[in-house]
């Protein structure tokens, strides 16, 4: 039996309609790229995924930024928090830290998505989400929330879990959004892009 509210099911044998589908939109691929660039639409949210993100360079931070121009510049102002908890394979430190460094109060540089390096180990990626609503708003800021999982390997391997979480104060729709390590290449992974309608 299920549940019905003004002619919407709700719940029916144990599944729920939150009211909106998860759909995918389109895949990049990195192989050795400077950066990847995804043009928004007006949809309520969009979800990136990212999978073995690999840089080039050891020893660098995964970013992003958003455009209001069509992606002609990144620089929309933000405002941003991070935080995250750390341990490494020598079980010698742990922590769970907010990391002032990596946040933004009225920024436009590109956000830290990893706040500690990424090595470039054959073994060594990022990994995560991200997401983005309503950036096609024209009466509201645009909020954003990302979590990551990287291997950070300067010294003893550390398993990094990040949280970051801001919003984009600018009430002009976001056109444009672009990724890309702080230093070097894109050397492998994927970003899987959804959109929730």
């Amino acid at each position: 039996m299920g549940l019905i509210s003004n002619g919407t099911t709700i719940f029916d044998n144990g599944t729920v309609n939150a009211g909106g589908n998860l759909n995918f939109i389109s895949k990049a691929t990195a192989s050795a790229s400077a950066s990847i660039e995804f043009t928004l639409g007006n949809l309520k949210e969009y979800k990136f995924f990212f999978v073995n993100i690999h840089p080039s360079t050891s020893l660098t931070y995964f970013t992003f930024q958003c455009s209001t121009d069509g992606g002609s510049n990144y620089n929309t102002t933000m405002t941003t928090t991070v935080f995250d908890a750390y341990h490494d394979e020598a079980d010698l430190y742990t922590a769970l830290e907010y990391r002032s460094p990596e946040d933004q109060a009225q920024g436009t540089a590109f956000q830290k998505l990893s706040p500690y390096l990424v090595g470039n180990e054959n073994d060594s990626s990022l990994s995560g989400s991200l997401n983005l609503f309503n950036p096609s708003s024209t009466t509201y800021v645009k909020h954003f929330i990302a979590n990551t999982q990287e291997v950070n390997s300067s010294g003893s391997p550390f398993s990094v879990n990040a949280y970051v979480s801001g919003y984009f104060n600018d009430t002009n729709d976001l056109t444009n959004i672009k990724f890309q390590m702080s230093s070097g290449n894109i050397d492998a992974g994927e970003i899987l892009l959804f959109g929730v309608n």
